[in-house]
């Protein structure tokens, strides 16, 4: 009789004491560490007082590895998330890297260039070992991208310093649309991917009763019940 092929050759790999061959796994991806901001890393967070890289409404991380320099994002969407190398702090002229959620589940890295207030995607990518994930309403992403580019309008070189533009939004079909605020955070001064800082900036939400104007009414109400009315 006739043995089939596939039988054999489970007898022969058991005799032999080699097992058949199965597909690498799967590497999770990394969460982002925020003990390492200010240290070995630099970090820009937006959102609420004492936020981290999964509660902050956005977050960027930023270090250097030989000659790249390595991007955490991660933001409160479903969307996009995005950083901008600019050379003021408005959006137009502007060099961006974005953190894409499909339609099929994918976070891709894309690359545009900001023409006035409209986003233009750029074929020539500068990412490399990207990875990316959407979780818990969340899309997060790493990759790297060289210090040094030849010079090219829509790449900058990121030994130099420039002002970081941070926004995130919703997509459509993988296709970015407008970010979620008008007026979305900005670095207040030029970053330098050679200092490593830690820098909280709080939400309109915490904005709010931070100001000068707000505390004078908080004290003044306070004192007003205090004494209460004649």
């Amino acid at each position: 009789f006739l043995v089939p092929v596939f039988y054999l050759v489970m007898i022969y790999s058991d005799y032999i004491g080699y097992p058949f061959p199965t597909a690498p796994p799967v590497d999770p991806f990394a969460k982002i560490r925020v003990d390492d901001c200010g240290k070995t890393k630099g970090c820009f967070r937006y959102g609420k007082p004492g936020c981290n890289a999964e509660t902050c409404d956005y977050f960027l991380s930023y270090r250097r590895i030989g000659a790249d320099v390595e991007f955490e994002l991660s933001a409160d969407t479903d969307g996009w998330v995005a950083v901008g190398f600019s050379s003021d702090k408005k959006m137009g002229g502007d060099d961006v890297m974005a953190c894409v959620h499909d339609d099929n589940g994918r976070v891709r890295i894309q690359h545009f260039y900001n023409v006035g207030q409209w986003a233009k995607e750029i074929q020539r990518n500068p990412a490399r070992d990207e990875e990316g994930v959407f979780e818990n309403n969340r899309v997060t992403c790493r990759f790297k991208r060289p210090v040094y580019v030849p010079r090219e309008e829509t790449i900058v070189d990121l030994h130099l310093s420039w002002y970081y533009l941070f926004a995130w939004g919703p997509a459509i079909q993988g296709s970015i649309t407008r970010h979620d605020i008008d007026s979305p955070p900005v670095s207040e001064r030029v970053v330098s991917i050679y200092k490593y800082e830690d820098i909280f900036m709080p939400s309109a939400a915490y904005q709010t009763f931070s100001s000068p104007f707000c505390l004078l009414l908080i004290v003044a109400l306070t004192f007003y019940l205090l004494m209460g009315t004649p």
